[in-house]
């Protein structure tokens, strides 16, 4: 009689269920079928939030903002950078995925604070010190909120431990 436990032909199938997409695990030898449920729509609109929720609280509390008086210069460069720097991240991430070199991601992440850096000191130059001030506050909240999504959200998909 055949060791069913040694038997690794697993296929997968997908089929629609009531809570989103799901993908059926069956082992054809064993005649095993295991269901388990992909994220629905709502789960992916929730991530995809949670994924980018710094950056609308930056673009969507800054016109309350800016009408209550806040500088608007410092505010400016703030969003500005702050947007770019995301935006240069999934650039970054896409071209070194496929290098895979960690060289390349330290020096990637350590650019993007620069970048940040760079940003705050040019409003503070250029603005005055309340321009500084509202540029490192909006950095600093901005990156707050980036980085509770991500302890929030737990372990990227596709990424297996060791």
């Amino acid at each position: 009689m055949p060791d069913l436990d040694a038997i690794d032909d697993l296929t997968r199938l997908p089929a629609a269920g009531p809570g989103g997409l799901t993908a059926t695990v069956v082992n054809a030898r064993a005649g095993v079928v295991q269901p388990t449920t992909a994220p629905g729509p709502q789960a992916r609109a929730a991530g995809a939030l949670m994924k980018y929720l710094d950056i609308a609280v930056v673009l969507v509390v800054g016109i309350p903002l800016l009408a209550g008086g806040v500088p608007a210069l410092g505010y400016a460069i703030a969003a500005g950078a702050w947007v770019a720097q995301r935006v240069l991240a999934q650039l970054d991430r896409r071209w070194i995925e496929q290098r895979s070199q960690l060289g390349l991601s330290l020096f990637e992440a350590f650019g993007r604070i620069w970048l940040l850096a760079g940003a705050i000191v040019h409003a503070g130059v250029v603005g005055g010190r309340a321009d500084g001030l509202t540029a490192a506050l909006v950095i600093f909240v901005a990156y707050s909120i980036a980085f509770s999504a991500r302890l929030i959200s737990g372990r990227p998909q596709g990424r297996t431990t060791a």
